[in-house]
């Protein structure tokens, strides 16, 4: 099977025209004629990833964040996305990323966040239709039971097995309704609210939108690699239905760059 069978999986679930203007989701590095020898999923690419690639046997490489993100000028060993491109070249690797188009998805990151909490009637509380293509920039659900924020807050590190997490004050009131949205997701805090929901989850958020928001809703900031963690197993799971064939490895590689001293 070639990697562009691969590719066209991946898009297919992930339609490149749900992306945020700004992204750079898709083919980044490589040749999509080429027979796959494996696809190691990862949500960032570095030097290390593309090195565990290649003793994995893996001709692909399958990221959530673009390796490319802004252009680059210079191919050369001045940075870090350079020397990355250059090692994916020079052990001939194919580089492909699903960024912002897997965030807006149906059943994609935010879908794998609520899934991972237990939350039910989970649905886009942002959405948007692209090109007769609908998706959304965030998710709301319902938990089984209703919970205090305190123990919200426990159950919510332990899933994501978050040293800590960013709150404003615990509400005093019973959480049940939960809208999420991985990564740098401050954008949707006004939006959660107006949806009635009791939290909101995110790996993100500036200081100052901490405030205000007292007893409206808990705010719950478990960090944007944590909350993205398991978008690779989404991943496996596209390649293993669509490409049955294609071996399949998911990084074991932490490509997250922030340490909690």
């Amino acid at each position: 099977m070639k990697i562009k069978e691969v590719l066209s999986a991946l898009e297919q679930f992930a339609p490149l025209p749900l992306q945020e203007s700004w992204d750079n989701a898709g083919l980044q590095v490589g040749l999509t004629e080429t027979e796959v020898s494996g696809a190691l999923l990862c949500l960032d690419v570095n030097e290390k990833i593309v090195d565990e690639a290649v003793c994995k046997g893996c001709n692909l490489i399958v990221s959530h964040h673009p390796l490319l993100f802004r252009g680059l000028k210079t191919i050369s060993d001045m940075t870090d996305v350079q020397r990355t491109v250059m090692k994916v070249i020079q052990n001939q690797l194919c580089v492909i990323s699903m960024h912002t188009n897997i965030d807006n998805a149906h059943g994609g990151v935010n879908f794998r966040i609520a899934q991972k909490l237990g939350l039910q009637d989970v649905h886009f509380f942002a959405p948007k239709s692209v090109d007769g293509l609908e998706g959304g920039s965030g998710v709301v659900g319902i938990l089984v039971e209703p919970m205090a924020a305190d123990d919200f807050v426990l159950k919510v590190k332990k899933t994501f097995g978050v040293e800590c997490a960013m709150c404003n004050e615990l509400l005093r009131r019973p959480i049940q309704r939960v809208a999420i949205c991985g990564g740098a997701g401050d954008f949707l805090l006004d939006e959660a609210v107006k949806t009635g929901a009791d939290a909101f989850i995110t790996g993100e958020m500036h200081y100052h939108q901490y405030f205000g928001y007292e007893q409206q809703i808990q705010i719950c900031v478990i960090g944007h690699y944590q909350s993205e963690q398991f978008t690779a197993e989404i991943f496996q799971e596209i390649i293993q239905r669509e490409c049955p064939d294609v071996k399949t490895e998911i990084a074991e590689t932490v490509t997250n760059p922030i340490l909690y001293l």
